[in-house]
């Protein structure tokens, strides 16, 4: 490891995601993330058990500072990993990726950086997108396939067309603008914040983590002094994986009634998203890089 600390830490946790992962890291790396020279950020991969895991020498091209930790198998929910690799994270800046089939746009870390650099207690959100022509619970069931995902990938010439991603993906809730924001697959918070939150609750040990992201997110924006500060410009763009939520049969509304269900129990309120706008931060390609 670097002798300095990075700037910020990224954990990143994946279960079976042995073709999409390879590129989430990719577009976390310093050849492909704007102003990240190497040493900037840190990734902490922690796959949750899956049957073949990841290693880190699979991944040694990407000049990323990498941390490879193997959970051990047998819980659907990625939230006691996560949270055993949030313990992990170096940087004072610490952002949680429970989602690691989501490729990340080539400015979003330093966005991250430069938005929370604007108030102490910063909530940094970026929005989530699906790649192919409608959510993905959807378009599955209309012909949309990792065929035809890789088809799209190499039509815009990604990896070195990164913004291009907004062009074959769909927004989820609009979630990147002023409308209630239910959660964020790229949440960035200090360490200070992360410690008075606890993390995640563990409580929440349904598959893929049930309510656990919203919630997190929802306390973060709730907790004393915070300010959310979400990025226009920049987003998370997720990848098919045969994820519990987004690619889930039945259009996922069984699941999604499971969420609800598993969030009201817990915290005796119904799940919604955050209403308060915050502050919208100007970034991606021609952004200003301000409020």
């Amino acid at each position: 490891m670097p002798a300095s600390s990075p700037a910020a830490s990224i954990v990143v946790i994946s279960y079976k995601m042995a073709r999409a992962l390879p590129r989430t890291l990719l577009s976390l790396s310093p050849g492909y993330q704007r102003d990240c020279p190497p040493g900037t950020i840190e990734v902490i991969l922690v796959d949750n058990g899956s049957p073949v895991p990841p290693r880190a020498e699979d991944f040694a091209g990407l000049g990323l500072d990498l941390t490879v930790v193997h959970w051990p198998a047998g819980d659907v929910s990625p939230i006691a990993a996560l949270n055993h690799g949030l313990s992990l994270a170096r940087a004072p800046l610490v952002c949680a990726w429970i989602d690691g089939a989501r490729l990340a746009s080539p400015g979003l870390v330093s966005a991250s950086l430069r938005a929370a650099s604007l108030h102490p207690r910063p909530v940094i959100a970026s929005p989530n997108y699906h790649l192919g022509p409608a959510h993905q619970y959807i378009s599955i069931h209309q012909g949309y396939s990792e065929a035809e995902e890789d088809r799209l990938l190499a039509s815009i010439g990604w990896p070195d067309q990164g913004y291009r991603l907004y062009d074959i993906s769909t927004p989820v809730w609009k979630s990147g603008e002023t409308d209630r924001m239910l959660e964020t697959n790229a949440l960035f918070l200090t360490r200070q914040m992360w410690d008075e939150l606890g993390g995640y609750d563990a409580r929440f040990t349904s598959l893929g983590g049930g309510a656990g992201n919203c919630d997190v997110f929802i306390r973060a924006c709730e907790a004393p002094g915070a300010q959310l500060i979400r990025l226009r410009g920049e987003a998370t763009f997720h990848q098919l994986h045969g994820g519990t939520t987004s690619n889930a049969p039945n259009f996922a509304i069984d699941v999604a009634k499971d969420i609800s269900r598993e969030y009201y129990r817990l915290r005796r309120r119904p799940l919604i998203g955050v209403k308060d706008p915050g502050w919208i931060f100007e970034a991606g390609p021609d952004g200003r890089g301000k409020l």
